[in-house]
């Protein structure tokens, strides 16, 4: 029994040795790699800090560059962190690689695209109006100021869309893409129209011209050769000659300054076709008589002095 306890021990002594041996030679291995690896690891240190300092640089250049055509200032600086931010990435990707730790890097890529499917699904929207958000701070239908049409909703363009009403209304970004946008003030000039009806019996000839110099000569009418005033025969009606009146004015104070011109010249050329001794008949009325009414009684009051 004692001889067999003592062989026990000894092999037991024997294999803790060996085993020691294995661990040690095992960490001196490591120990080995990792010194001869020393350099890689350094030189990749190396590369993520100038890579932060070339980002940072990149992402100023980028920021002055960009903030030339955008006028967003907000979306200028989600712009450049996102470059700046991407930039960073590829360069820490670099240093894994040139560290040996590729198969990290390769994992990190992994994991990126499988994340970029799964958020890309469940924030569809999201990242829908973020992909507008920057193809309008490149290429923007409107400016500030500026009086659009969206949809159905009509107004002027500050941090956000003001109607004509006083309604704040945020419109996302994927539908100002998609849908048109009508611009009423980008080229500054805007044209307006109204109708206004003559008698049959009356001259067309000169009520257009009456009504046409009425037009050029009302403060805010504006009439040059590409911004012409005019007017037409618009349609026959039941008991006038329908006459078209087209005007341009100047749109930067677009709504109340051009509905005032308009009021303005609407009203003078009412003045105008009186006083020349036109007419604006109102419409003819036709009553019929039903069943055994023969007559209809008509009464007409005399004017008192």
């Amino acid at each position: 029994m004692n001889l067999l306890i003592f062989y026990l021990n000894v092999v037991s002594s024997i294999q803790l040795k060996e085993s020691f041996t294995s661990v040690q030679e095992t960490f001196m291995s490591y120990m080995r790699g990792f010194v001869n690896d020393v350099p890689k690891y350094l030189f990749s240190l190396l590369i993520i800090i100038i890579g932060f300092l070339i980002s940072s640089f990149i992402a100023k250049v980028f920021k002055h560059s960009i903030s030339k055509r955008s006028k967003d200032p907000l979306m200028t600086n989600f712009l450049t962190k996102v470059v700046k931010i991407g930039f960073i990435l590829l360069i820490i990707m670099l240093a894994l690689k040139v560290a040996g730790l590729q198969d990290i890097a390769a994992g990190l890529f992994t994991a990126a695209g499988a994340s970029a499917i799964i958020f890309g699904f469940a924030f569809r929207d999201i990242g829908e109006n973020f992909i507008s958000g920057v193809i309008l701070s490149f290429k923007r239908p409107f400016d500030v100021n500026d009086t659009v049409l969206i949809g159905d909703i009509f107004g002027r363009v500050k941090t956000k869309l003001k109607t004509f009403d006083g309604r704040d209304v945020y419109i996302p970004n994927s539908d100002i893409v998609k849908k048109a946008v009508y611009n009423y003030t980008e080229d500054g000039y805007y044209r307006l129209d109204f109708i206004v009806g003559i008698d049959y019996a009356d001259d067309i000839e000169l009520a257009k011209k009456l009504i046409i110099d009425t037009v050029v000569n009302t403060d805010g009418v504006i009439n040059t050769n590409t911004h012409s005033s005019f007017v037409t025969v618009d349609s026959l009606g039941v008991s006038t000659v329908n006459l078209k009146i087209f005007f341009w004015t100047k749109t930067m104070d677009y709504r109340r300054g051009a509905l005032d011109i308009k009021s303005d010249l609407i009203q003078k050329v009412k003045e105008v076709i009186i006083e020349n001794g036109l007419n604006m008949p109102a419409d003819i009325k036709e009553i019929k008589m039903y069943g055994s009414q023969s007559s209809i009684p008509v009464t007409v009051n005399p004017k008192k002095e």
